[in-house]
């Protein structure tokens, strides 16, 4: 069973466009290529694009989708973001990695209306904007070309307590929330029912918490991060978003070198 169904959700002419485009499902799965993405400068790679892939354990479409996210996960000018959705739990096994604030996020960016909208799995938004169907990787490289690196730059260190410093610098207009996000970077998943029952899955840079750091306004500011705070669970890395609000835009990004 296809788990694009549930497009279904997404009305107008946005959701007649993706629907036309999943009439050949099998092409999801061979649209992966070998080809890494490469940063031009040291200012792309200073600012990568943050890919975040929705999937779901119960998701039979979604291998594809999560062993690509393995891949490009290794290019420094990208920032992969694996969120675990809970609607498919409903199909007999539940995602042991879902979080109910990832599903919540995923319907906010399809209330956007943005191109690739909608609730469905596998997919990836790139920069909170535009989205794509998780294993074409010739889309979501055109997304990543057309993502807009102009936002604030951040920076980090960390003093001789463990406290990790972040400063973020540039200008806006538009105010931003700052988060924290804990990842583990590797998950491996024995499925023992459902449309993935009896696979091992492999999951990439999964969401295990969130963090509101405080708010950015467009002016150099800095902000600390206590070592209890690196101490989540499960968790092995830990990345910075700068966000405006509603499920806005993603303006700067960085994976902690910690």
């Amino acid at each position: 069973m296809g788990k694009f169904i549930l497009c279904a959700l997404v009305g107008g002419s946005a959701f007649a466009g993706f629907l036309g485009a999943q009439l050949a499902p099998s092409a999801a799965a061979n649209s992966v290529q070998q080809t890494e993405f490469h940063s031009r400068n040291d200012a792309v790679s200073t600012k990568p694009v943050v890919i975040e892939l929705f999937t779901s354990q119960g998701c039979s479409s979604c291998p594809p989708a999560d062993m690509l996210a393995k891949r490009l996960a290794k290019d420094d000018a990208l920032l992969v973001i694996t969120r675990p959705v809970t609607y498919w739990d409903r199909l007999g096994w539940k995602d042991t990695l879902a979080r109910e604030d990832n599903t919540r996020l995923q319907r906010a960016y399809a209330a956007k209306g943005n191109a690739g909208s909608g609730v469905y799995t596998p997919q990836i938004v790139a920069n909170g904007g535009g989205g794509a169907v998780g294993s074409r990787e010739n889309d979501i490289r055109s997304l990543v070309r057309r993502a807009d690196r102009s936002g604030p730059f951040i920076a980090a260190s960390t003093d001789d307590s463990g406290q990790v410093n972040v400063t973020i610098n540039g200008r806006s207009d538009h105010m931003s929330g700052v988060s924290l996000v804990a990842l583990s970077s590797e998950e491996t998943v024995q499925i023992g029912r459902g449309e993935n029952g009896g696979r091992t899955m492999h999951y990439t840079n999964v969401v295990k918490a969130e963090r509101n750091l405080g708010s950015w306004r467009g002016k150099p500011k800095q902000y600390a991060i206590p070592p209890e705070y690196l101490k989540i669970s499960g968790a092995d890395k830990y990345a910075i978003l700068v966000q405006r609000p509603g499920a806005g835009p993603i303006v700067a990004a960085k994976l902690l070198d910690i």
